[in-house]
């Protein structure tokens, strides 16, 4: 997941725990280090979120790069997992959009909009994602 707002992950991770209890949640704040680590995570995967805008860590003075940088590293792999874009920004959810497609990649997209968007939205459209990867996995 690329994340930087902690409640937001803590909210993501209870859900996670809720709808697959056996998928640890994996968070990055910075884009550039997704990109160098998310190699390692591919094969066991089931399911990848961003969110494009990212803040700065107080104290921390480098950039911590976005969403579009991650999509961008992402796309010039096989896609492993389903895909969930859940940022406010549209115009550049729009752009990571536009590099999963150009990819090849399936994704769906759920905007950030009212209080308890993760615990209703972004849950229906993980648990189906992740049952439909569950599914496809079954021989």
């Amino acid at each position: 997941m690329l994340e930087d707002d902690a409640d937001r992950i803590r909210r993501f991770a209870a859900v996670l725990r809720r709808i697959a209890p056996e998928s640890p949640l994996i968070s990055w704040h910075d884009a550039h280090r997704m990109c160098r680590e998310v190699g390692e995570h591919p094969p066991s995967a089931r399911l990848i979120s961003m969110d494009h805008d990212l803040d700065p860590k107080p104290g921390v003075p480098d950039d911590p790069g976005d969403g579009v940088i991650v999509a961008r590293c992402l796309a010039l792999q096989a896609q492993p997992c389903p895909v969930i874009i859940h940022s406010s920004n549209g115009t550049r959810s729009d752009w990571m959009a536009g590099e999963f497609e150009l990819a090849g990649w399936s994704y769906r997209r759920v905007a950030p909009i009212g209080e308890r968007w993760i615990e209703e939205y972004w849950r229906s459209v993980a648990s189906e994602l992740l049952g439909r990867a569950a599914a496809s996995n079954r021989p």
